[in-house]
């Protein structure tokens, strides 16, 4: 036991293993020769901005599928747009694992405790590095607005949010973290510049009629993808998509289901006496991070990052010793959320439950309901002191 505590807390161990596995399972498939049609589709995202030809169309000649990403995007990934691909793409991985490690590691946990959060998302990392997606550097910024507000940096909190919606929608729950904010009147002028820079910026290398026709595409392909992703195979990895396959009715609208929890979300913002507890605080930001991902149609197996970081943290910031029940909710994570993807998990209930019935979003369905309870219920004035289980 002496020995595993060793090795948790062994930071190179713990490093290696988080950009490691990343880093060879892109290998693993640069070496295959296998295409990555979610980063060609990055490349045309600037491509197609300096060029002004419509960001959502498609372009079967260059990639299959459709391009989801605002314009701001194109900023973004630019430099990896001049690589030689093989280069780029593990590039990309890395610059989006490094995000979500920089903002784990800044977390107000107990010292070194970061290291169990990296840990227990790390596989769940690799699943979404195996796709060359932006979900882990989604999920950094989310993480970051809330690390930036709680340091009192409102100006770079407002940039995270916005940066993250402006990218693909996900971000926009970092305001979530409103409330705990010193200087709410900064942080909403703050809000209001980072707004309207990162909708001008991308002019800077296109025009401006073009991007805001963009934003107006932007708008129509949304709509059109969340009505396609109902009752689709490899998406709608949801709440309401398991609800849709358990009861038999795909007709069941996304609305039934999520104006019901935004309710439910919102109650945990009653105890107000609350809000500047940290414990507290770590709640709204693990229910945030599922809550992003549960309730979304667009949800496929690698935004999972986003929720399963937010299931550390719900597991670190637990009262000691931690409940039965708390340990069971982290292993039907891991097994059914994390591993159900990989090849460590039977092909034949992958492929006959799992995926069908959406079981990957039900461990996080149970675990966020857990957080709802514990913000209305826990005790934030004496916790009991924290101590790794």
């Amino acid at each position: 036991m002496q020995k595993l505590t060793k090795l948790i807390y062994n930071k190179p161990f713990v490093f290696s293993l988080w950009f490691g596995l990343s880093f060879l399972i892109v290998l693993r498939e640069l070496l295959n020769h296998q295409g990555f049609n979610n980063y060609t589709i990055f490349k045309y995202n600037f491509l197609n901005t300096i060029h002004q030809h419509n960001l959502y169309a498609y372009q079967p000649e260059h990639y299959y599928d459709l391009n989801h990403y605002g314009p701001i995007f194109s900023i973004i990934f630019a430099p990896f747009t001049f690589m030689p691909d093989s280069i780029g793409i593990i590039l990309w991985v890395m610059f989006n694992a490094f995000i979500l490690f920089k903002a784990i590691q800044l977390l107000p946990l107990k010292e070194n405790q970061y290291l169990i959060v990296l840990l227990i998302c790390a596989h769940e990392l690799m699943t979404a590095s195996a796709s060359v997606q932006s979900n882990p550097m989604i999920a950094g910024f989310i993480i970051l607005s809330f690390n930036f507000i709680k340091r009192k940096q409102d100006f770079w909190a407002a940039l995270m949010i916005a940066l993250g919606t402006f990218i693909k929608l996900y971000g926009i729950v970092g305001l979530a973290f409103f409330f705990f904010s010193d200087n709410k009147l900064k942080f909403i002028a703050s809000f209001i510049f980072w707004y309207a820079v990162l909708f001008v910026l991308p002019m800077l290398i296109s025009s401006p009629s073009f991007i805001i026709q963009t934003y107006h595409d932007w708008y129509i392909d949304i709509m059109d993808k969340n009505l396609a992703n109902e009752n689709s195979v490899m998406q709608d990895i949801c709440v309401m998509g398991f609800l849709r396959k358990i009861l038999n009715y795909p007709n069941l609208k996304n609305t039934v289901v999520i104006i019901p929890a935004i309710v439910i979300f919102g109650i945990s913002y009653l105890r107000i006496n609350c809000f500047k507890s940290t414990p507290y605080q770590l709640l709204i930001l693990a229910s945030a991070l599922i809550f992003a991902v549960i309730f979304s149609s667009g949800s496929e197996s690698p935004t999972y990052i986003i929720a399963f970081a937010g299931v550390a943290i719900w597991y670190m910031n637990l009262n000691r010793p931690v409940t039965r029940l708390e340990i069971f909710l982290l292993v039907a994570a891991l097994i059914l959320t994390s591993l159900s993807p990989s090849d460590l998990f039977p092909k034949s209930v992958r492929e006959n439950y799992v995926i069908p019935y959406k079981l990957k979003a039900l461990p996080c369905l149970l675990i966020w309901l857990k957080i709802i309870y514990e913000t209305i219920t826990r005790n934030f004035v004496n916790p009991k002191p924290l101590q790794v289980t």
